[in-house]
């Protein structure tokens, strides 16, 4: 509830306000009831009827603090100038304290007189023209023209003095918790003021402070090289880094802290970059790691503070890399040794980017290009880089049946490290060509690990490439599951009689054109007998299934296992289908005609030979002039035996043609490309176009 305004006797009330206002200043206790009759003495000299007493309040309030703070001057100016930083810090406080807790009191007055006194002060132009502060921002002004100004020439001194003796290892007399305080004051009684907050802090203090802290730095940099080694100087320069840096965090305004680390960088780093890199490749190959460290922790912010020092990394491990390269030519499984032996070099320099350099975005960088080039490099002149085929070949050998010695968790561990491997590789479009020929060998002759390996390699890729570089693996996966589901129903409905007749288990995978990287077959197969009516009512049983659906036999594609009866002992062979077709030949005879073969398969003479050497080789066969006989002494330690030879042939035939067509497809996606952008474009220069199609 308001009050109504009345005659108010001025020097009355300001007696008793005068006394508590000393009071408060003194932080003394002031019971509840006084400090309610306080704060209604102000209401009533603000709103006195007539002439409200507002102006002589303010004018009478200013010379009270100005009186007072004047009484602390010669206490502060002490002739033992070391404790006037602390008696300043001692009467600082309580002043302040004192300050703070007046300006609730003066609520109505700074409400009501003091703002809207400001306004019309911001709507003069007379810049001279004093103007009416609220009564803390009063006190802190007169604390500062009272105290501060007429301190300038001893107390910057002193407070310079605190920060210097422990950068030369003097005695501290005045605590830096005392001296942080004492600067934050000059901070203080300008915060009103948010233009100029830091204008009296800057230069009563700020900017001596880093004109000596340069003069230190310039001291301890000059040192170099009479006094320190390389090791040695980053040592130093890092205590000092971290000594001022955390000197600077805990007793300055944070706006110092910038401006100090730039003139270190400047004073200690930069004009040295030349003496500090000096030896930095001698670090690398000596293996110098801690040195490496504290050198990165001291350059990192500097301008261009890295200089050389990630591509000098960068060629140490390229020319590791030549070296590991050099050392397989002569190699057996050379894509073995290719994938392991790069890998090992990438767990060798990796911990050494991320512990060293703090997995620092420069020399990361310097990391995947070294691996990059080495990954791509061409081990022979003239022909494109090997690392698609190898690594393709290396992920085979892990996922055939036949790997040996490792258990399923190493044999995925190895293949999640072979991403690596993958990730530097340029030609991807390469490597997804062979590996999903390697791929279609593995599960078409069912030489795959179980599914969940295969599955793991193919979610690698896709993490690594996404969904659309692994999508015609997994629709080859779906291909195979699909085909057991249909041979399933084959063997039920339509097989039972031919089997009967002909005692034979067969099967067939459909596989989707678009899905398989195979070669399709060139001339056509003539089939054994044997085994013409099963494959045409597979057809048959197909054709009435999936209605418009036209079925390519890839006979080169197939195999089949045969038992040799006509021994003394029975083998089983699993063998190629040329191989085997060839074999069935002998059924009713034992000596055939070398021409007579040849007619009857109608295969191509260069594959023919091979095919006939493959079953001479392993002594099943014999060639005796143009006859070609049955060996009727043949022994094998095994019953049960596996004929591979012309299949790898033919796979190795595979992977150079799947090879050579990545360059049409590549052409189909150039001509794509151009097309879209011309599109967009309608007109666009040569060059131009080069350069968005090179984006794309």
């Amino acid at each position: 509830m308001l009050l109504k305004p009345a005659p108010v006797d001025f020097k009355e009330k300001w007696k008793s306000l005068e006394h508590t206002i000393k009071s408060i200043l003194r932080l003394e206790t002031i019971p509840r009831d006084i400090w309610l009759a306080r704060f209604n003495d102000i209401y009533a000299l603000c709103g006195a009827s007539s002439e409200p007493h507002s102006d002589k309040l303010y004018d009478s309030t200013k010379l009270l603090l100005e009186t007072h703070v004047s009484e602390i001057l010669p206490l502060i100016q002490t002739e033992d100038t070391e404790n006037q930083l602390q008696n300043y810090c001692t009467h600082w406080q309580n002043y302040s304290k004192g300050i703070k807790l007046l300006q609730p009191m003066y609520q109505y007055f700074n409400n009501t007189t003091h703002k809207p006194y400001k306004l019309k002060s911001l709507c003069k132009t007379d810049p001279d023209e004093s103007k009416q502060m609220e009564v803390e921002e009063l006190g802190l002004d007169i604390w500062k023209r009272i105290i501060i100004v007429p301190l300038k020439d001893t107390m910057p001194k002193l407070l310079l003095d605190g920060f210097d003796k422990p950068r030369y290892n003097l005695s501290i007399t005045i605590p830096l918790d005392t001296i942080a305080i004492i600067l934050k004051s000059f901070v203080d009684v300008q915060e009103f003021n948010k233009k100029r907050k830091l204008e009296l802090y800057q230069s009563y203090f700020e900017q001596e402070f880093l004109e000596r802290t340069s003069i230190y730095f310039e001291l301890e940099s000059k040192k170099i090289p009479e006094e320190y080694t390389v090791t040695e100087y980053i040592v130093r320069a890092l205590k000092i880094m971290n000594d001022e840096g955390k000197r600077s965090k805990q007793y300055l305004h944070e706006s110092t802290y910038d401006k100090l680390q730039s003139r270190f960088r400047k004073i200690m780093i930069t004009e040295h970059l030349d003496f500090l890199y000096g030896e930095s490749e001698a670090m690398l190959k000596e293996k110098r790691y801690k040195d490496l460290h504290n050198m990165y922790l001291l350059v990192r912010e500097a301008k261009n503070g890295f200089a050389s020092l990630p591509d000098t990394f960068k060629e140490i491990i390229k020319q590791q890399g030549m070296k590991v390269l050099e050392s397989l030519k002569e190699i057996k499984y050379i894509y073995v040794h290719f994938v392991e032996d790069i890998l090992e070099l990438h767990e060798k320099y990796k911990p050494i980017v991320l512990d060293v350099f703090n997995n620092d975005f420069y020399f990361s960088q310097a990391l995947d290009t070294a691996f990059t080039i080495i990954v791509n490099h061409k081990l022979e002149e003239n022909q494109s880089s090997k690392a698609p085929e190898y690594l393709s070949k290396y992920c085979d050998k892990l996922l055939r049946k036949s790997c040996k010695g490792m258990s399923e968790a190493e044999i995925d561990e190895k293949l999640f490290q072979s991403i690596t491997i993958f990730k530097y590789i340029d030609e991807k479009d390469v490597f997804q060509n062979i590996y999903q020929t390697h791929l279609a060998k593995r599960l078409i002759h069912q030489q795959s690990l179980p599914t969940v390996g295969e599955e793991g390699m193919i979610n690698n890729l896709k993490q690594a490439c996404g969904f659309e570089f692994t999508n015609k693996l997994h629709r080859m996966f779906t291909d195979i599951r699909l085909s057991e589901e249909l041979n399933t129903e084959f063997q039920r409905e339509c097989v039972k009689d031919t089997k009967d007749e002909l005692n034979i288990s067969f099967s067939a995978n459909v596989l989707q054109t678009g899905a398989w990287c195979l070669i399709l077959p060139t001339k056509s197969f003539v089939i054994p007998e044997q085994l013409i009516t099963c494959s045409q009512n597979f057809e048959v049983f197909y054709k009435k299934k999936f209605v418009g659906r036209k079925l390519t036999w890839l006979h080169h594609q197939s195999q089949g296992e045969l038992k040799l009866n006509y021994l003394s002992k029975m083998y089983i062979v699993t063998l190629h289908m040329f191989q085997m077709s060839t074999l069935l030949l002998f059924e009713d005879c034992n000596t055939l005609k070398y021409s007579e073969i040849n007619e009857t398969l109608q295969l191509s003479d260069n594959y023919f030979q091979k095919l006939i050497n493959s079953l001479v080789d392993c002594k099943l066969l014999l060639i005796d002039g143009d006859n070609v006989k049955l060996n009727m002494d043949f022994a094998n330690k095994r019953t049960k035996f596996c004929i591979t030879s012309a299949v790898l042939e033919d796979l190795a035939q595979e992977i150079e043609q799947s090879v050579n067509s990545i360059n049409v497809d590549r052409e189909s996606y150039l001509q794509a490309t151009i097309i879209r952008i011309m599109k967009m474009r309608k007109t666009l220069g040569h060059n131009k176009l080069v350069d968005e199609a090179s984006k794309i």
